[in-house]
């Protein structure tokens, strides 16, 4: 019997720069008794060699090492062509985000892959090293800002010279989740004055703590969701909220949205009125373009000018800073594996024997042994798909 071979291939979907491994998280899988397979060229893009991976434990493989694979990790959801290409019975290991991707569920299940989704690990204490949303939302929070300030056509901190006085710039950020709370931080290093709004009352000290004003609208202490997250709003709190904000927006030199629900469409909240009050030259940034968008006038993976205003819609900003992204998110999948995979005893090699009544591993189970496991996404691939 040989040791479980973890394989990490290429990332094949456009636009995608990281890898969901990196030499600190190979030489741990290493050490733990795995055979850790890496593709050729698969940390290129993410600024990490071959050489390095090499160094740290994995042996350089091509893309058949797909098919004797024990568990693939990847970072975008699978193609339906490389569901194809994994063995049945094998475990996937990566983001799907099933309400988006429901046809490769369907491959999946077909294929009777075990996989799991990083999207899906709850939001519990015990998993917020495995919480691969947050530590990508970490990333592209403190991006959003650098955006902002690069499309900008003003300074952002206040400076007192002698041929005269430059305001600090206004910046409004939708949303104070971890994406929004690491561009109030990201905005306030950069010398911003920083105002946020979310339908959370709960954030305000958070938002505070960071040097931020929270723009407080009545109804907020009632929309918290499960786990942390933001429920969705009522169509009358979106009125309010835009009404309350939209005075800010006018006044602001840079707006950023992250605001997001988990399996929906995101809320507009950044309508036309609200592009055109604000100033010529000013800038919105909106992180949820992926999902919709919370800006009216975002167009996905474009940067346009409407009203005179720059309005950012560039996708997957973690892929933007591909190192550090790739060494949080392979980061977070040693930690959500490391518990599960059993070092050998005695000359015997490792074994990987998941626990799926563990209730992390229970939270983010999205297919095994030919079903999906996971209800809500069940219900849409019997609509979608079909049997």
């Amino acid at each position: 019997m040989s040791p479980p071979v973890v394989f990490v291939p290429r990332e094949s979907r456009p636009g995608e720069t990281r890898v969901a491994a990196v030499p600190e998280t190979v030489r741990a899988f290493a050490k733990l008794g795995l055979d850790v397979a890496v593709e050729r060229g698969a940390g290129e893009a993410a600024f990490v060699a071959d050489a390095e991976l090499e160094h740290a434990g994995a042996r350089l493989a091509d893309a058949d090492t797909w098919g004797s694979a024990d568990v693939v990790l990847k970072v975008q959801p699978p193609t339906v062509e490389e569901v194809g290409r994994l063995r049945e019975g094998a475990v996937l290991v990566s983001t799907v985000f099933p309400a988006r991707h429901l046809e490769e569920v369907a491959a999946l299940r077909d294929r009777k892959v075990t996989t799991l989704a990083t999207d899906l690990v709850p939001r519990i204490t015990r998993a917020q090293s495995m919480d691969v949303l947050s530590s990508q939302a970490t990333v592209a929070g403190y991006k959003a800002v650098l955006l902002a300030a690069s499309h900008l056509g003003k300074l952002c901190p206040l400076l007192m010279t002698a041929a005269g006085t430059i305001p600090p710039a206004r910046v409004v950020i939708f949303g104070a989740g971890v994406a929004g709370l690491q561009a109030i931080a990201t905005a306030r290093r950069l010398g911003c004055v920083v105002e946020a709004t979310d339908v959370r009352l709960a954030v305000k000290e958070q938002v505070e703590s960071l040097g931020g004003r929270f723009i407080e609208v009545e109804g907020a202490e009632d929309l918290e969701g499960e786990g942390g997250y933001a429920k969705e709003a009522s169509a009358d709190f979106l009125r309010r909220q835009r009404e309350e904000v939209a005075r800010r927006v006018a006044e602001a030199d840079a707006v950023i949205t992250t605001a997001q629900v988990p399996g929906k469409k995101a809320p507009v909240l950044v309508d036309e009125d609200m592009v055109r009050a604000m100033h010529p030259g000013s800038v919105v940034v909106d992180l949820a373009v992926e999902s919709g968008g919370n800006c009216a006038l975002s167009e996905r993976g474009q940067v346009v000018q409407r009203h005179d205003v720059t309005i950012v819609g560039v996708e997957n900003l973690p892929a933007t800073v591909p190192l550090h992204a790739s060494e949080l998110y392979a980061k977070n999948l040693l930690n959500l594996l490391k518990p599960f995979v059993k070092p050998g005893e005695d000359g015997a090699d490792a074994t990987f024997a998941p626990d799926f009544e563990d209730e992390v591993l229970a939270g983010c189970l999205l297919t095994r042994d030919g079903a999906v496991c996971h209800a809500p996404t069940a219900e849409l691939v019997q609509e979608e798909v079909g049997s």
